[in-house]
């Protein structure tokens, strides 16, 4: 089984620190790790005390981590003065075959953009519309490439038990796009999701006590192109029963004939 992470390279986490960790894995699992990048939140990456850059600047300085990452995987010693400082870095045990570098993309624009560097492309579950808006765009660049998808849903006893939950652990998602970058502490998403309503909870976590639902969604998601589906069951109280219908009910309709 593979396995993975998301960060966002160059305010919190370094590039080179990023790539020898990986490397490091690589080396212990073969072709089992990938490593996906994003552009990063105020809330994680704010807490270094550096001026939290804007959109395009921090879109400019992943793809610098990006290039950085893949010039130590290659064996290069690098020295840069861009958007983050390297002096003299090289990986002196590489495994045989780089992680895979995977592009984080919430929106079009950037899936269009990760396509063109990236080896791949994740993205969140929401709207239908909305979700291939983002594969058409990635398309266009990255025709061919992989598409892992994250998939938040509330599974619980009961329907109203799942709404529940969703509504306590994971309102975040009805703040607006492009707010979400830029707020820096719990409290700011605790006020822009003030308001929140259970319409706008389910327009982007799926929720649903009903197995078989869940099943009709993730078969959706796998007729739209993903080749590969992380679930996250945000019902906190529900976990050992989500596990166990997965395990019973739904690997068994995705496994290969």
């Amino acid at each position: 089984m593979s396995f993975g992470t998301v960060c966002a390279p160059g305010q919190r986490y370094h590039p080179a620190i990023i790539a020898q960790a990986a490397a490091t894995l690589a080396e212990m699992y073969p072709e089992r790790m990938w490593v996906a990048l994003g552009s990063g939140e105020a809330l994680n990456e704010s807490i270094t005390g550096q001026p939290w850059p804007t959109k395009d600047d921090r879109k400019a300085r992943l793809k610098e981590c990006a290039d950085i990452m893949r010039a130590l995987w290659a064996g290069e010693t690098i020295t840069a003065r861009g958007h983050v400082a390297v002096q003299e870095a090289r990986l002196y045990v590489r495994p045989d075959a780089a992680p895979l570098l995977i592009g984080a993309a919430i929106s079009a624009d950037t899936a269009r953009w990760v396509g063109e560097w990236a080896d791949g492309m994740v993205t969140v579950a929401g709207p239908r519309d909305t979700m291939r808006e983002v594969v058409d765009a990635f398309r266009e660049t990255g025709d061919g490439k992989p598409m892992f998808l994250q998939v938040p849903l509330s599974f619980a006893r009961t329907d109203e038990e799942a709404l529940s939950a969703a509504m306590d652990q994971w309102r975040q998602v009805a703040v607006e796009q492009d707010k979400l970058a830029d707020l820096a502490s719990p409290e700011a998403f605790d006020r822009e999701s003030a308001d929140a309503t259970p319409a706008d909870i389910v327009t982007n976590v799926r929720v649903s006590s009903d197995v078989e639902r869940h099943i009709a969604w993730l078969h959706e998601d796998a007729a739209m192109g993903f080749d590969r589906l992380y679930v996250h069951n945000v019902a906190r109280d529900h976990q050992e029963r989500f596990i166990d219908a997965w395990a019973e009910h739904v690997l068994p309709r995705f496994r290969p004939a």
